[in-house]
């Protein structure tokens, strides 16, 4: 449900008097460094176990009580994560991809970006989004699979309930189902704290994302071309829920 058809449909309660100002935006994107946006910046997180920016931190606190007070109990799988966290996961699926699977390096690399971020770019560098699954649902494997969060699915009810109230606190779904949007596969379970990581694509988009990925040595960035990263920026990075633009 949009929030603004929430807004029009659902009568004014205390909760609803909680919710951030969606355009009252709080952080200017000339706040924000090179270094600050792709993750190589030291900066203050809060919460054990949740290591968010302190708005964000106060948002989660609070859907994570309202989601409790409904039966779930929302399970951080992944929040902050600096440039060389993300250098390594990058890199581990690299090698895998292509000395364990035999892969071309620009097929791994495609293989790579359907799910995963080139180091420097992630959304999760920004202290602002969040991977999160209901602790209570009993499943096993990889939890992080779409198919986990459809109807019938171990996170189905959760899932139904994000859809009904994380926009309250701020909390936008990043990449969507919508059938016509490139880059990243649907992540049902990734979310962003709007009121703060807007701003900060605002920033990122003002800086040469470009130069700055040619810029970085790792494992693969040798086979990045021109064409490659400008069609990822175009489509891994700004085609993402419309609402978070």
């Amino acid at each position: 449900m949009k929030r603004r058809t929430f807004i029009k449909n659902t009568a004014a309660t205390s909760l609803v008097c909680s919710i951030p100002p969606f355009f009252n935006l709080n952080s200017d994107p000339d706040d924000y460094s090179v270094t600050e946006l792709m993750g190589k910046a030291d900066i203050e997180l809060f919460g054990e176990g949740i290591n968010l920016r302190e708005e964000a931190h106060d948002a989660f606190v609070k859907m994570k009580k309202a989601a409790y007070t409904d039966g779930f109990d929302i399970k951080m799988v992944s929040s902050y994560r600096d440039f060389y966290r993300q250098e390594s996961i990058w890199e581990r699926k690299f090698l895998r991809y292509t000395e364990d699977q035999g892969m071309q390096p620009l097929d791994a690399i495609d293989k790579i970006i359907e799910y995963s971020t080139i180091p420097g770019t992630s959304r999760h560098h920004w202290g602002t989004d969040i991977d999160i699954v209901d602790g209570y649902a009993k499943t096993s494997g990889d939890i992080l699979v779409p198919e986990k969060f459809e109807e019938g699915g171990p996170f189905g009810g959760f899932k139904l309930w994000l859809n009904e109230n994380s926009e309250k606190f701020g909390f936008y779904l990043v990449y969507t189902k919508e059938p016509r949007r490139r880059g990243f596969k649907y992540e049902p379970w990734h979310y962003s704290y709007a009121p703060i990581s807007i701003p900060m694509l605002t920033a990122f988009r003002k800086k040469n994302i470009l130069k700055l990925i040619l810029n970085e040595d790792f494992m693969g960035s040798e086979h990045f071309t021109t064409g490659f990263l400008k069609a990822y920026i175009q489509d891994n990075i700004l085609d993402i829920n419309q609402e978070l633009l």
